[in-house]
C-alpha cells in the first residue's frame, strides 16, 4: 500500500466525523422535538367549540379557579342523600345510607363523614331539636354527632 492510498483512506474516515455529521445528529435529535411542540401548539390554537367569538386558546379553561367536581363514589352518594334529605326527611336518607353501606361495603369507611354531613344538613333544614329526632344508630351515631356539633 502506498502513501497516497493510505492518505485517501484516512481522509474518508475523517470526513465522516466532521461538522456535517455533528449537524445531522443534532438535527435528528432536535427535529422530532420541534415537531411535537409545534403539533401541540397547533392543537391548542384550533377553535374546537365552533364559536368564532371564543378566544384563540380554547383548549385552556377560562375558569381555572373553579374546582372540578369530585366524582368519587362516596361524594356521589353523599350528594344524592343530601338531596333526599331535602326532598323527604333525614330518616329516609339515613335508611338509604345504611342500605348503600350494606350493598357496597367499600363505602363503609366514608359512612361516618356522610352521616355527619347529613346531620349538619338536617339541622339547617329542620332545626336542632327536630333533626335530633331522626337520629338512629347508623355509622356509630355519626348523624347525632353532626347534629350536636353544628353551630347555626
Amino acid at each position: 500500500m502506498t502513501h497516497s492510498a493510505n492518505y485517501t483512506q484516512k481522509s474518508r474516515r475523517a470526513r465522516g466525523r466532521g461538522p456535517a455529521r455533528r449537524a445531522a445528529r443534532t438535527l435528528a435529535f432536535v427535529l422530532p422535538v420541534m415537531l411535537v411542540l409545534s403539533g401541540t401548539l397547533a392543537v391548542t390554537r384550533v377553535n374546537w367549540s365552533g364559536n368564532s367569538s371564543e378566544s384563540v386558546l380554547t383548549a385552556s379553561s377560562q375558569d381555572v379557579s373553579k374546582r372540578a367536581k369530585s366524582r368519587a363514589p362516596q361524594d356521589v352518594l353523599r350528594d344524592r342523600l343530601l338531596l333526599e334529605l331535602q326532598e323527604d326527611d333525614p330518616g329516609v336518607a339515613l335508611t338509604h345510607l345504611q342500605q348503600e353501606i350494606d350493598r357496597r361495603p367499600s363505602l363503609a369507611r366514608h359512612c361516618m363523614a356522610i352521616a355527619k354531613a347529613l346531620g349538619r344538613a338536617a339541622v339547617e333544614t329542620y332545626g336542632p331539636a327536630r333533626a335530633q329526632s331522626f337520629a338512629r344508630p347508623v355509622c356509630d351515631t355519626s348523624f347525632a354527632s353532626g347534629v350536636a356539633g353544628f353551630r347555626a
